[in-house]
């Protein structure tokens, strides 16, 4: 019997991991979080699109602003990533040591996309070097 138990238990979640879905949804249905990101940090911009995915217990959000910046958020509307392609990233979405590094060792860039990657923030620069940091906001290498 438990045997069983465990193997209708290893299909369905089989089946809850493979039924990812995406859809398009409206601005309003995104957390609240993500709406005020959007409001403070993007006002000027109009949103382009807003796609929802689900896969299996976990959501996530990507919103396409007219501009081409592409913003990631998780399921409660924290940021995970923000691309802004050749523009830079608004200042108040980068922690102010992260900021203060870059203005020191690499005065002429700026931060042109800004992201959680494996328990590691990276900072990518419109020079084209991608920058890590720790959960600390400490650098720690830059990524080739």
């Amino acid at each position: 019997m438990k045997k069983l138990f465990l193997a209708m238990m290893a299909v369905m979640n089989v089946c809850l991991c493979a039924c990812a879905t995406e859809q398009v949804i409206n601005i309003e249905q995104l957390p609240a979080e993500a709406q005020t990101v959007l409001k403070t940090h993007f006002a000027g911009d109009s949103v382009a699109y807003v796609m929802q995915e689900k896969e299996g217990l976990y959501t996530e959000y990507e919103v396409k602003l007219a501009s081409g910046s592409k913003i990631e958020f998780d399921s409660k509307g924290a940021l995970k990533k923000v691309d802004c392609g050749t523009r830079p990233v608004p200042a108040g979405l980068v922690p102010e040591a992260v900021h203060a590094y870059i203005k020191t060792k690499f005065p002429k860039a700026f931060i042109s996309e800004w992201g959680k990657d494996d328990h590691r923030w990276k900072a990518e620069l419109n020079n084209g070097l991608e920058l890590e940091f720790n959960n600390k906001y400490k650098f720690l290498r830059i990524d080739n």
